[in-house]
């Protein structure tokens, strides 16, 4: 099945290869930002394949500069011995007081940098982070039930209660 594509509100068009659910379930997300991906060869042709998992990774700032780490990339199939290495860390390209700017922020506030989607822009690997704050459990329970709360008054507005 081809990954969605989809359509920024400026006519931008992006094809979604990873989404992180579980960063959406486990934090609060207080500011999101767009940064670029320094890939490999046969990691660019496998993300375009669709094969790239965001579950575990997060961002960590490391002498001056943003790296992506725990985020996984398929072996490319046809990469042969110039293939790379699955989970290794990735530079994040970002303006540098974007950069400072959410490394101080996950520094001073306890808060922490996740990556939310990645996807393919311009022909270009893109990934979205996100600033976050963690959820603990009863928070999650609740953010779930305003959730399915919300869903059943739009069912009910729609004519659709479960009722009938």
């Amino acid at each position: 099945m081809p990954a969605p594509t989809r359509t920024t509100p400026s006519g931008d068009v992006f094809k979604v290869v990873a989404l992180n659910r579980k960063a959406l379930h486990d934090y609060d997300i207080l500011e999101r930002i767009e940064a670029g991906l320094v890939l490999t060869g046969t990691e660019i042709k496998s993300i375009r394949a669709g094969r790239a998992n965001l579950q575990d990774a997060y961002a960590r700032p490391d002498g001056g500069e943003l790296w992506l780490v725990g985020a996984h990339i398929a072996h490319y199939p046809q990469g042969g011995i110039y293939n790379h290495e699955p989970t290794r860390p990735r530079k994040l390209l970002m303006h540098r007081d974007q950069m400072a700017r959410l490394a101080g922020s996950a520094a001073q506030k306890g808060l922490t940098i996740v990556p939310l989607r990645l996807y393919i822009k311009h022909h270009v690997a893109k990934v979205e982070l996100g600033l976050a704050k963690g959820r603990r459990q009863y928070e999650k329970r609740q953010v779930i039930a305003r959730r399915d709360a919300e869903r059943e008054m739009q069912r009910y507005v729609r004519g659709r209660a479960l009722d009938q």
